[in-house]
């Protein structure tokens, strides 16, 4: 088992804290959206679920039987399956977009472009969501939270800092399946208290994984009480990639 296989089903450990603790989405980035028949991967409990349902019929992938439980609660509407979508028997009936928010990484990179093509009509879209972690909030804890990461976690990078928003590549696979892909940014911040911060963390893969993983979170709760208050702010940056089909793949 890779890695990537591996990190993949550490999210169900804990569903109820996955959906509390997760940020959702930039509601203005669902109306850039469109289409009767969509296909969502990587569901997780539902976070875009729910917007994209007022779209049209949704039918949700999702690998964790714990967080697709969470995902049919929270978007009722939707069509929830649970299966790895890199094995996943596609549909016959073609779908007019396709999306995955914050799990397209998790996809197998060899084949992933070519089955989301292959579920799209012809000039269907597929749309990724990411989300990413840049300067700005509390800049000073993210600087001196690091401390804690060095401590704790070996494979932390000495002096590691947090890149401002323009410095995010704009990054979409390569693929003659699909034609060049729009991009939007949205930039936003999120405040949390000590708990929540925590709560956090421990929906992050490498961080359920990380055999100090407690005694990190003790030294960052700890952190967070006594230098800042009990309160730290995130600044974040969601990116749409959007791309449709290539017409010439649609060719005979």
């Amino acid at each position: 088992m890779t890695d990537r296989e591996r990190l993949r089903t550490t999210f169900g450990e804990d569903a109820a804290r996955y959906h509390r603790a997760r940020p959702t989405y930039p509601p203005e980035l669902f109306s850039r959206l469109s289409g009767s028949r969509i296909l969502e991967i990587g569901a997780g409990t539902g976070q875009a679920t729910l917007p994209l349902t007022a779209l049209g019929d949704v039918t949700a992938v999702e690998l964790s039987p714990e967080l697709a439980a969470v995902a049919r609660s929270h978007a009722p509407a939707a069509h929830v399956v649970v299966a790895n979508f890199d094995e996943w028997p596609l549909p016959a009936e073609p779908f007019d977009l396709v999306v995955s928010a914050t799990a397209f990484h998790w996809l197998d990179p060899a084949t992933r472009m070519a089955r989301c093509a292959a579920v799209l009509r012809p000039d269907g879209a597929l749309a990724v969501i990411s989300t990413h972690h840049i300067a700005g909030g509390t800049s000073q804890f993210f600087v001196d939270v690091q401390e804690c990461y060095e401590r704790w976690d070996p494979a932390t990078p000495p002096g590691l800092r947090l890149s401002p928003a323009s410095e995010i590549p704009c990054e979409f696979d390569e693929s003659d399946l699909f034609d060049e892909p729009e991009f939007h940014r949205y930039e936003w911040e999120q405040a949390y208290d000590t708990e929540a911060y925590a709560d956090l963390l421990l929906t992050y893969s490498n961080h359920i994984a990380l055999p100090a993983r407690d005694q990190l979170i003790a030294d960052i709760r700890q952190l967070i009480d006594t230098r800042y208050g009990g309160r730290v702010v995130k600044r974040y940056m969601t990116q749409l990639a959007v791309a449709r089909r290539s017409r010439a793949d649609s060719l005979p």
